[in-house]
């Protein structure tokens, strides 16, 4: 779902925010294309799920499975974006393929999954309760400050424009599904 609040892929990225360290490298690819080189820029969801994941939500795992608890940070209402990877492999070649020059792309599936619904199957999945952590608890509880703070932020991502403008259909399982159907409860994180 898609809403008014979401970032859309033709704003100013935010140079204060979880993601700012990208912005270097996506000025400098964009600063080809403006001299002739036919580059674009691809922004992928913070959550690109799929098998033998190794990213956030394998983290999150991992901290329930040591501290016992299921945890999200507030009310839990932040959303998270999130593609399966093999659509974000679609969108690649898709860019490659299809995109102008400069374009600016989001490899987002699902604008913001709530992270209370995110801990809630992974407690599901692990027999856990499911707590919720106010920002200091946090801090302490997940691996780092900066993931308590990662864990924490609200940020709803739109893929309206990079699905209209490639023909970009993710058709692969949601975040949930694949945390309730897939290896992310079955195997123990690394």
């Amino acid at each position: 779902m898609t809403t008014s609040d979401d970032h859309q892929e033709r704003d100013e990225p935010d140079t204060a925010g979880l993601a700012a360290f990208r912005l270097a490298g996506e000025r400098a690819c964009l600063d080809f294309a403006a001299r002739g080189v036919r580059a674009s820029v691809v922004r992928l969801a913070p959550t690109v799920h799929g098998p033998e994941d190794h990213g956030f939500i394998p983290m999150l795992i991992a901290t329930a499975r040591k501290t016992g608890v299921s945890a999200y940070v507030g009310d839990g209402t932040n959303r998270w974006p999130a593609v399966h990877r093999l659509d974000a492999a679609v969108l690649f070649r898709l860019a490659l393929e299809k995109a102008p020059a400069g374009s600016v792309l989001h490899g987002v599936a699902e604008s913001g999954v709530a992270l209370r619904s995110i801990a809630e199957t992974i407690a599901r999945g692990l027999d856990l309760p499911t707590v919720s952590l106010t920002p200091a608890e946090a801090a302490t509880h997940f691996v780092s400050p900066f993931m308590a703070t990662a864990y924490g932020f609200d940020g709803p991502v739109s893929s309206v424009h990079t699905q209209e403008l490639l023909g970009w259909s993710p058709a692969h399982p949601t975040l949930l599904e694949d945390l309730e159907h897939g290896d992310y409860l079955t195997t123990p994180a690394v």
